[in-house]
């Protein structure tokens, strides 16, 4: 068994023993996703699997708290932003918008990208070295920014 799967249901057996109900639920959801890929793809997922099914969750859940923020529902956006904090302590350390725009930068060099056409190619070099580490969301739009600007 990989080490990641091992740490969140270890983390969920302190939850259970701690009484977290929040934080034991957030994780149940996290095993439930895993387990549905695992299910669905018959087969038993690495960390790196197991960490793109991680991101997804977070993309999930921004893009949620934006739709609850625009409905004024502050009370849902809350709890969505508190699953996110759960989420994210099995993610790896998340990159800072420095390293972002270095890995970018180096990424446009390396493609030889002109324009936002290339963006795409540009995509596919960093998504491997920035998954769980970035909001690919924002790393987008700082390659947009590049040719923008």
């Amino acid at each position: 068994m990989d080490l990641l799967k091992e740490r969140i249901k270890e983390d969920m057996k302190a939850a259970m023993k701690s009484g977290d109900k929040a934080r034991l639920g957030v994780i149940r959801m996290i095993l439930a996703a895993i387990k549905q890929v695992e299910v669905d793809e018959r087969i038993e997922l690495s960390d790196d699997r197991v960490i793109s099914v991680l991101d997804k969750m977070l993309k999930q859940r921004r893009e949620s708290i934006k739709q609850f923020r625009d409905a004024e529902r502050h009370d849902l956006a809350d709890i969505e932003e508190a699953e996110i904090l759960v989420i994210q302590d099995f993610l790896p350390q998340q990159l800072t918008d420095a390293e972002i725009d270095g890995m970018v930068a180096e990424a446009i060099a390396e493609v030889g990208a002109a324009s936002l056409k290339d963006m795409g190619a540009v995509m596919a070099l960093l998504k491997p070295k920035m998954q769980g580490k970035a909001d690919m969301a924002v790393v987008s739009a700082r390659i947009k920014a590049h040719f923008i600007a």
